[in-house]
């Protein structure tokens, strides 16, 4: 009898964040998976003011926002959100590799 071998699974998963800001100049993805640095994940502008960014993470909880033009936005799509230490409030997205 032989076993099918298959890819291994990888213990992180892609995600794909969007923001609709049609009169952006500037949109970045910020987050706890990222030190909270707006130039790590410049998000691009996909046409019609649809801004994406992909990015492959861990397994685990994330805390994130918007950093469009120098100032920060809460994702509207996603209400999970978290008090932060700002008085604003953070969104919150699960990764599972199951």
């Amino acid at each position: 009898m032989s076993k099918a071998i298959g890819k291994p699974k990888s213990p992180h998963r892609r995600v794909v964040f969007s923001f609709h800001a049609p009169e952006a100049n500037i949109v970045s993805l910020v987050g706890s998976f990222n030190d909270w640095d707006p130039n790590r994940h410049p998000m691009q502008n996909k046409g019609h003011g649809l801004w994406k960014k992909a990015v492959t993470l861990p397994q685990g909880e994330y805390e994130y926002k918007f950093w469009i033009d120098g100032q920060w936005k809460e994702d509207p799509r996603n209400h999970r959100t978290s008090p932060n230490a700002y008085g604003t409030r953070n969104n919150i997205v699960s990764v599972n590799v199951e």
